[in-house]
């Protein structure tokens, strides 16, 4: 039973760690291509408006053109950040 255990822990670690180490930041939209440059594409999701922009590495299967229905699988990532101080809470006037 013991060696079973410590069979089975490693494989099912090995099984399920790639879920973990996944990142976050995969993201997926679907919609209506209204727009199509050389560098973004512009996809309508219901009332929501996806500008995503695109290079020389992305991989596009299929005739992609403005009108067709596509799905883009994207990651969101920081290109900056910067800190702001918290503003001061203003006084409100005391009431007479």
């Amino acid at each position: 039973m013991k060696r079973i255990l410590r069979v089975l822990v490693p494989a099912a670690f090995l099984l399920i760690a790639p879920t973990f180490l996944q990142a976050v930041d995969d993201f997926q939209v679907t919609g209506n291509v209204t727009e199509k440059t050389a560098d973004s594409i512009t996809v309508m999701k219901g009332k929501e408006r996806f500008q995503i922009a695109i290079d020389k590495d992305t991989k596009m299967t299929g005739d992609v053109k403005v009108g067709g229905k596509v799905t883009i699988k994207y990651k969101m990532h920081a290109s900056s950040i910067e800190a702001k101080e918290a503003a001061a809470k203003e006084a409100k006037p005391a009431k007479k």
